[in-house]
């Protein structure tokens, strides 16, 4: 069946199908534009700012599931799209992928080689920003179920990609896997972390991969420069870090770990 507009969203000429599969990606996107009603995300308003209308064209490319749609034809906004620039050194991809039920995946800038943390799915515009970006020497994977198209960036930039040892059978592609434990943190000890967009901060746990740096230190830093992608990723992560032991239950909310998405539960592992 064809999906059609869902009647939640407000009047006009933007909203949201019934294909909605309440990921939240869209709201990260475009907060208080786009809000959660009855399991699923609808417009609660139509964008009349520039900045709204921006928000709006990134929930597009964001929605694994192409729902964000449009009555009529809108004009695309010259501004840059994706990559999002969330804080020095770090850019949200966009372009999530429905097989990572809409996860977020984040491109980081680091002299030694930039690291892919999860991966979008594979998009020509991506592609071209990552070259002129300097390409992508590392993938780093969070979880089994967030490969998307890493092997096709890794192909594309012979990057090498890192996985814990757990989940290496949903990345056989993967050259370096980790058997090793990161504390566990908890969600208030996580949340202390304050990142300059402070709405990405408080929904994507993602983000407190690449901008790992203590709130005292200054605004804008990030952990850009860390050597190894595993060091960066250590006792950051929290439930879905790759190199937190699989062996007690994770979840995990749709497009990052403690967002306001929907969440996933996985079984725990004997």
């Amino acid at each position: 069946m064809k999906p059609t507009r869902n009647p939640e969203s407000v009047a006009g000429d933007w909203y949201i199908d019934s294909a909605c599969i309440d990921c939240g990606a869209s709201r990260h996107v475009a907060p208080n534009l786009i809000v959660e009603r009855q399991g699923k995300s609808v417009f609660a308003r139509q964008p009349t700012t520039a900045e709204e209308q921006l928000a709006a064209w990134r929930a597009v490319l964001v929605c694994p599931t192409a729902s964000v749609r449009s009555e009529k034809k809108q004009v695309r906004p010259q501004a840059p799209i994706f990559p999002q620039e969330l804080c020095d050194g770090v850019w949200r991809c966009g372009f999530n992928a429905r097989s990572s039920f809409g996860a977020h995946s984040y491109f980081v800038a680091r002299p030694s080689g930039n690291l892919l943390v999860d991966s979008p799915r594979l998009a020509t515009e991506l592609v071209k920003w990552f070259d002129d970006a300097g390409g992508i020497a590392h993938i780093l994977l969070s979880h089994q179920d967030d490969v998307a198209d890493a092997g096709k960036y890794a192909e594309r930039f012979g990057a090498r990609v890192w996985i814990h040892h757990d989940d290496r059978s949903a990345a056989p592609f993967a050259t370096t896997s980790s058997k090793a434990s990161a504390p566990a943190r908890s969600r208030r000890a996580s949340s202390r972390f304050q990142c300059p967009d402070t709405r990405a901060a408080a929904s994507c746990t993602h983000l407190r991969i690449a901008c790992s740096l203590p709130a005292t230190r200054s605004p804008g830093a990030c952990a850009s420069k860390t050597s190894s992608p595993f060091a960066m990723h250590a006792g950051i992560h929290g439930a879905r870090s790759p190199l937190r032991s699989r062996n007690s239950p994770i979840i995990a909310s749709s497009g990052c770990c403690q967002g306001t998405g929907g969440r996933r539960t996985w079984p725990q592992r004997r």
